[in-house]
């Protein structure tokens, strides 16, 4: 667990461009389940090599014409049941923090895993996740 004082701002980067916190498995089970359109689920992380180019570009990627109906975050090492909850709907992917989850009607449509956010700039982030969105939104 981190301190929330570390983590406070890295949270606030996503939600004050709205996205919606999630800290309970509940509340990853009733956004996923009940979204009707599309849910963007973003596992933030401490990691400053990969979570650090991860929120900037889902954000630069939220000014694509097509975008999903709802946001959503977890934190890893933070919101521990939360996270883990919503990993069992990123299956057959393992574990991976920062992760980017793409839904349409409940079912993963799209999945970032950390290694292709490792390395790739905003601006790559944001491309990969506008392509989904046209597709998919």
């Amino acid at each position: 667990m981190y301190p929330a004082e570390l983590v406070q701002p890295m949270k606030q980067d996503l939600t004050q461009v709205g996205f919606e916190q999630l800290t309970t498995s509940e509340a990853v089970d009733q956004a996923i389940q009940n979204n009707q359109g599309t849910l963007l689920v973003v596992v933030n992380s401490v990691c400053g090599c990969a979570a650090g180019n991860m929120r900037p570009g889902v954000k630069l990627a939220l000014n694509n014409e097509k975008v999903p109906t709802e946001l959503v975050t977890v934190f890893a090492g933070v919101d521990a049941e939360a996270t883990n909850q919503a990993r069992n709907y990123f299956l057959p992917y393992p574990p991976s923090s920062p992760s980017i989850a793409l839904f349409k009607e409940g079912k993963l449509v799209h999945f970032v895993e950390r290694h292709h956010i490792e390395g790739a700039s905003p601006v790559m982030i944001a491309e990969n996740l506008s392509e989904a969105f046209n597709e998919y939104c």
